[in-house]
């Protein structure tokens, strides 16, 4: 298997591209798998997708993609594209744990993450300009989101690494972990999300995403629209009696 699944507390899953002794680089296979679940992984409050091994991805493996032709090429690539998509349109918040490096595709899963805690000893990389190609995951439209238009052009148009330290001070990483500590500082933040209640936490995750790119009245509407939705929600009557009567919350999703 190129992803395994490992569920915690029946609402934590953590995915972890299994093909550490290619590095984790991203083969047609790997897309599926990825597709896959982020498609039908709806049971989940919280996601980790992190790397088995000592890398996170080092993006697309370039074995197989040797002597592959134009129409070849083009269709690996899209399978890609339909992982990439099925990680970006989950509705569950998926958090990237990045254990190692994170190269080419590699940060382009990391960055359709919702956002990204790291080992220190992570590095991170977008090689494509140096392979002849460039980065076409999306990379040249969620860095520049992520650490400024200036900052990643000058690493997209050079190829050259950065570190984890250097990603969390331009504001990539949300938070640097030793590597010891990666997988338990990422399930922290996963459990206290899927301690809140789901419907909450996916109307959100779709304001957010929705509104990033509108002007602020639209945004804004798209906010109250996502809003209203709660309204009716059993949840949304628990939290509110759970609050006034000074116990803890027991959301089901309903």
């Amino acid at each position: 298997m190129s992803l395994t699944l490992q569920t915690i507390n029946g609402n934590i899953a953590i995915a972890a591209l299994n093909r550490p002794d290619a590095a984790n680089a991203l083969n047609t296979q790997m897309a599926l798998d990825l597709k896959a679940f982020f498609t039908s992984a709806t049971k989940y409050r919280a996601i980790i997708l992190t790397g088995n091994g000592k890398t996170f991805c080092a993006g697309a493996d370039l074995k197989e993609r040797k002597g592959m032709n134009e129409s070849q090429w083009q269709a690996q690539h899209h399978t890609f594209e339909e992982a990439l998509h099925a990680l970006m349109n989950c509705e569950i918040p998926v958090i990237a744990a990045v254990n190692g490096s994170a190269f080419g595709g590699g940060l382009e899963l990391a960055l359709a993450c919702d956002f990204i805690y790291a080992a220190d000893t992570a590095r991170f990389a977008f090689t494509e300009v140096t392979l002849g190609i460039m980065p076409g995951l999306g990379g040249t439209q969620t860095l520049p989101r992520a650490i400024g238009m200036a900052h990643a052009k000058e690493l997209i148009l050079t190829g050259k690494p950065f570190s984890a330290e250097e990603a969390f001070q331009w504001g990539m990483v949300n938070k640097l972990c030793s590597a010891a500590a990666l997988q338990n500082d990422s399930l922290a933040c996963a459990t206290s999300i899927a301690a809140n209640a789901p419907l909450s936490v996916k109307a959100a995750k779709a304001a957010s995403n929705q509104g990033a790119t509108l002007p602020i009245a639209e945004a804004l509407q798209c906010e109250l629209k996502h809003y209203n939705t709660l309204l009716t929600s059993r949840d949304r009557h628990e939290g509110i009696n759970a609050f006034n009567e000074k116990r803890k919350a027991v959301f089901t999703g309903e």
